[in-house]
Order: structure tokens, then C-alpha cells, then sequence
């Protein structure tokens, strides 16, 4: 009887990453790394910015429909301790940490908890950002913008009083950064009523804007 003749099991190398291929892949990770961590932090920035002119609109709108809806007066300020809600006071400078709208019962251009002033709604500043105003609403009482009962905003006096001129001014939103160019966003109101975002390049700075 013949004698089967089994085959060894073919042995197959394996086989890693050469030195060189490994150094190849870093180099690459390296460069996606350069190029695609910038781009996600102006990304970020674009739609932190992005959300809060939407956040500053959405605030400007409700107060003006209540103002029209009370047949009073009711707006938005700066403010601190806008975690607080309706513990909230309005304020300029450092102190601001965001934003409310409020129903300004007392007709004094500032938001007044115990003096029959009703809190609307607070937004806070998100992160590093911050918030300025343009000369036509600086001028105003804590730089408050007031909608009166025919929905449309003018200016106000320093003490809060009434004035007659339609408000053009301006509210910037701002992150200190070139990332991105366009690093801060106007939410302007024109002519009392009309509201919109607009972008604009800072050049990396964050500076009072412009009545429009």
C-alpha cells in the first residue's frame, strides 16, 4: 500500500507597518490635524454667533408684540444675573452677562421686578461672547431698547422719558478671534421696526458698533 503523502500547511507572513509607513500616516494625521482644527473652531464660533442674533431677535420681537399686545411699552436691556430670570436687573459694562425682555409697566426705560415691570425672558451670553450697543441706543436709559404701543422703538432719554425720533441703533454680539473672519454679528433695528442680522469682520476685535 502506498503511503499517503500529506503537504505541510503553507505558512503565510504576516506582515506589519514598516517605520516608514507609520512616520507616512503621522505625517499625514499631522496635516489634517492643521488644517481641519481651525476650520471646526470658526465653525463653532460662526454658529455660536449665529445663534445668538437669532436668540437677540427672537427677544427684540417678543417684546414688541407684547408692547403692541398691552397697548404699553415693553423692551430689552443688557442685564446681570440673567440666570436669576426675574431676579435679573439691567446693566452695562462688565456686569452684563446676557440679556432680557420685559413688559416696562413704569414707563421708565429700565426693568423694575418690584415695581409692577414684568420679566418676559432672559438669554445668557454664551461662553467667551460678548454684547455692545451702537451711540443711539447707549444714549437710552441701562441702553434699553423700548417698544411702545405701536410696535415701533424710538429714543429715549437718559432718565427713561419718552422721545420722539425712530430708533436706529445697533447690538453687536462678538467673539474676540479671527476664527471667523466675520466674528461678530449687528442685530440692527431701523426705523424703529425693521430688524436683521448682519455680519461683520471685526478683524479679531470686538468693538462698539456703528448706528446704522
Amino acid at each position: 500500500m502506498r503511503a499517503q503523502r500529506t503537504q505541510a500547511p503553507t505558512r503565510h507572513a504576516r506582515r506589519g507597518f514598516t517605520l516608514i509607513e507609520l512616520l507616512v500616516t503621522l505625517a499625514v494625521a499631522s496635516m489634517l490635524v492643521v488644517v481641519a482644527v481651525p476650520n471646526f473652531q470658526a465653525f463653532v464660533n460662526s454658529s455660536r454667533l449665529a445663534g445668538a442674533a437669532n436668540e437677540m431677535i427672537a427677544s427684540l420681537q417678543l417684546a414688541r408684540a407684547e408692547a403692541i399686545r398691552r397697548n404699553g411699552r415693553a423692551g430689552v436691556c443688557m442685564s446681570s444675573g440673567t440666570a436669576g430670570g426675574d431676579t435679573a436687573s439691567c446693566a452695562t459694562g462688565a456686569a452684563v452677562d446676557g440679556w432680557i425682555a420685559f413688559v416696562d409697566a413704569n414707563e421708565d426705560g429700565d426693568y423694575d421686578k418690584d415695581d409692577d415691570d414684568t420679566f418676559l425672558r432672559g438669554t445668557m451670553l454664551d461662553g467667551p461672547m460678548g454684547v455692545d450697543v451702537s451711540p443711539a441706543i447707549s444714549a437710552n436709559k441701562v441702553a434699553s431698547v423700548i417698544f411702545r404701543p405701536d410696535g415701533l422703538a424710538r429714543n429715549e432719554n437718559s432718565g427713561g422719558g419718552p422721545g420722539t425720533g425712530l430708533l436706529d441703533g445697533a447690538l453687536r454680539l462678538c467673539i474676540a478671534t479671527t476664527r471667523p473672519p466675520n466674528n461678530a454679528r449687528d442685530v440692527q433695528i431701523v426705523s424703529g421696526s425693521r430688524i436683521a442680522a448682519v455680519q461683520v469682520d471685526g478683524g479679531g476685535a470686538c468693538a462698539a458698533p456703528a448706528n446704522p
